[in-house]
């Protein structure tokens, strides 16, 4: 049986980062939650681990677990993903980051504004250099959908200049029960964030609950099988 990697994943005391930990945690991926505050990364490591005693999970600083893994999930707010990568860069090298982190600035959340950078994906990737491989995925996902039990109805586009590293992705979104699909390179991470804004609109006008995202049609036989 093949060892599942370790992840680390800062910003994991928010809502969407617990969501993800539970889930990977649940299909077996030792997690490592990180905080700017390592005793609230404890204690929501603890309440994780009593309501699924089974999971391999602990809490720690962001560096710690950054340090610790074998690839990093970055889920802070927008305000908050510089300050935080510039933290745990040195921890970073030859890992794959994944980055969750949508450009959204209150109060208008619900319009799309994106850095100059393009996204917050790309903007990550400047900062970081080419020594971190960083891939965009589940910006489309309701927190609250991952943090419930139930299956999520909703697909992952995964973006990042590497075909192996979102493979990689993809079979991380793939082990939680959903569809996750190659969105091309991490240019195209400024369609995917921007997504975001819509999404929320649509919520707000229409009164669903976490709208997500589904890519219809079917994929066509693999011809040099025939």
């Amino acid at each position: 049986m093949l060892k599942h990697p370790t992840i680390a994943i800062l910003g994991g005391t928010g809502a969407l980062g617990s969501g993800l930990a539970k889930r990977w945690a649940k299909a077996g991926y030792p997690i490592l939650i990180g905080s700017r505050d390592s005793s609230r990364a404890e204690k929501m490591a603890l309440s994780i681990t009593e309501q699924y005693p089974s999971v391999s999970l602990l809490g720690c600083s962001n560096l710690e677990a950054a340090q610790k893994a074998d690839l990093v999930v970055l889920t802070v707010p927008f305000s908050h993903q510089i300050e935080t990568l510039k933290e745990v860069q040195p921890a970073l090298t030859n890992k794959l980051l994944i980055d969750v982190t949508v450009p959204l600035q209150p109060p208008k959340v619900g319009t799309v504004q994106m850095p100059p950078e393009g996204s917050a994906a790309l903007r990550a990737q400047t900062l970081l250099g080419q020594e971190v491989q960083v891939v965009s995925a589940f910006q489309n996902v309701s927190a609250e959908h991952l943090n419930s039990g139930h299956a999520i109805d909703c697909d992952v586009l995964v973006t990042g200049d590497k075909r192996s590293a979102r493979d990689q992705v993809i079979s991380l979104v793939e082990a939680i029960g959903m569809r996750a699909w190659h969105a091309g390179p991490l240019a195209n991470s400024v369609a995917t964030e921007a997504l975001t804004s819509l999404l929320i609109s649509i919520n707000r006008h229409h009164q669903l609950d976490g709208a997500g995202i589904r890519i219809t049609g079917s994929p066509l036989p693999d011809k040099t099988h025939s």
